[in-house]
């Protein structure tokens, strides 16, 4: 097995900032007994473990018996800060990041005319509402289904509900040429990134993401990026990834990452997360006095 790399005098870590899918969970989306060991070994050490996800807090069930001490995950690419304490189904939303209505109405029109073809779902924070072409990339059923204009008109029956992000799926246009193509026709105007293996964009408020929601978190509690280290796979991951002081691509992650991050570590189904956390706790060992 490939070792992690190694960052030589690394800042001592007081955050690990981990995304899930392609990351800390194997491709069965599981949690492997050593990722369980290495992120309680991390608690008791003083080291807080975020996870940073693109998932909605209603998929984080997945994580929710691992989570110690402040119990906190930033969901939907940084559009929510949720306290998984209660476990299964008792997710609480601690911050909200909204994505405006005027500017999710702004990117289906901008995207129709861009991309024709490209179907729309919007997330809220009471669940997934999407158009009647949008397939069932996650075999979840909308909470209504309807045109993107309708799902977002403000009489709608789920209007008082924050948008966390739209999705926007293409059938026929690669992944990365998809996300090219959208973030040229928004200019700016929204964050715009991808996480999945398909054409599916994630589309979040002006200036939200995984890095600026980690970043607020971090400043809540007087930790510097310099103290921070981030795990990621996909192009959702890069802004983060870039802020931390230490990050790691996984050996399965997106090209981008791997540029992007300091270090790489190997594949998620080979624990690579758990790999560099018992590495960092061994430095922090030796370095005591």
């Amino acid at each position: 097995m490939t070792p992690a790399a190694s960052v030589p005098h690394r800042p001592k870590a007081r955050l690990i900032a981990t995304d899930l899918d392609g990351t800390l969970l194997r491709d069965d989306k599981s949690v492997s007994d050593r990722t369980v060991a290495a992120l309680a070994a991390a608690e008791r050490a003083g080291i807080e473990v975020f996870f940073v996800t693109g998932r909605p807090a209603r998929w984080m069930d997945v994580v929710s018996e691992h989570v110690h001490g402040h119990g906190l995950a930033i969901c939907g690419n940084g559009a929510a800060v949720v306290d998984l304490h209660d476990g299964s189904g008792g997710h609480r939303f601690v911050k909200v990041r909204e994505l405006r209505r005027e500017d999710a109405l702004d990117v289906v029109r901008l995207l129709r005319a861009a991309a024709p073809g490209t179907s729309f779902a919007i997330e809220r924070t009471g669940g997934l509402h999407h158009e009647p072409t949008y397939p069932p990339l996650h075999l979840e059923p909308g909470e209504s289904i309807a045109p993107a204009e309708k799902l977002l008109a403000e009489d709608s029956d789920n209007a008082t509900q924050p948008i966390l992000k739209v999705l926007a799926f293409h059938p026929e246009i690669a992944p990365d040429d998809f996300l090219v193509m959208a973030r040229a026709a928004v200019r700016g105007q929204v964050e715009i990134t991808r996480s999945s293996p398909s054409a599916l964009l994630e589309i979040s408020g002006p200036g939200v993401s995984k890095a600026s929601t980690l970043e607020l978190c971090c400043a809540e509690r007087g930790i510097t990026p310099a103290e921070v280290v981030a795990f990621g796979d996909m192009p959702n991951d890069i802004e983060m990834l870039t802020w931390a002081g230490t990050s790691y691509a996984m050996g399965n992650a997106h090209p981008d990452v791997l540029a992007a991050a300091s270090g790489h570590t190997v594949a998620n189904n080979e624990d690579g997360v758990a790999i560099v956390i018992e590495q960092i706790l061994g430095e922090q060992r030796d370095d005591q006095p």
